[in-house]
């Protein structure tokens, strides 16, 4: 058993992280700014209060955890479309500070395909749509990336395609070799099975890997 601080626990791939760390026997710190509200209760379950902003807060989180998977999302509006955010950067160098400092070691980061040099493998028509909608969000991405791979710690960075709704099946594909990188969809149930695996059983360790099903 281990004890895992997901942040961003509060809704989507976070939320459903949370119910397969349970559903697995781990132990779970769930950070979010709306903890309190978060549909599940567990005896192995901290709901953590907290900013991903916040020192004070993410250092507090990270006391006595395994791992960290680090699950972000940023509203998806007209400021955001236009100018972009730096919620991923500014929050992703706060957590390595801390981690470094204070550990664990280990980290996954979830990003999306179509951050860092995944984006070159997105076909001509959804990268036509990405460049109107994503791509000042995803150029924070990019940043967040980087401080990752310099970071130093033991990373695993997660891609994974077009996001839906549905119970876990198992049956997605993990993609390290950029030749097989496209486009392509996975539930978030899959995701949170993998990133609880990874966290458990780390076979990426330095890897990007793309997952869809």
């Amino acid at each position: 058993m281990a004890k895992l601080l997901i942040m961003g626990a509060s809704r989507g791939i976070g939320l459903a992280t949370v119910k397969a760390a349970l559903n697995a026997g781990h132990e779970v710190r769930a950070f979010a700014r709306s903890a309190p509200r978060i549909p599940v209760d567990a005896p192995l379950l901290e709901k953590f209060a907290g900013n991903a902003l916040s020192v004070k807060h993410v250092e507090q989180a990270l006391e006595g955890v395994d791992v960290v998977i680090q699950v972000l999302g940023a509203d998806m509006n007209a400021d955001t479309v236009l100018r972009g955010t730096t919620l991923f950067s500014e929050a992703t160098r706060i957590l390595i500070d801390a981690m470094q400092e204070h550990g664990p070691r280990r980290l996954i980061s979830v990003t999306g395909f179509g951050a860092g040099d995944s984006r070159g493998a997105l076909g001509p028509l959804y990268r036509l749509a990405f460049t109107f909608t994503l791509r000042r969000m995803y150029d924070d991405k990019d940043v967040q990336e980087q401080m990752i791979k310099a970071s130093g710690l033991d990373w695993t960075i997660v891609r994974p395609g077009l996001l839906r709704d549905g119970r876990a099946t198992g049956l997605y594909r993990v993609h390290t070799d950029p030749a097989e990188w496209k486009l392509g969809s996975i539930r978030r149930n899959d995701v949170a099975d993998f990133l609880v695996q990874e966290a458990t059983q780390p076979a990426y360790v330095h890897q990007t890997p793309v997952i869809i099903s």
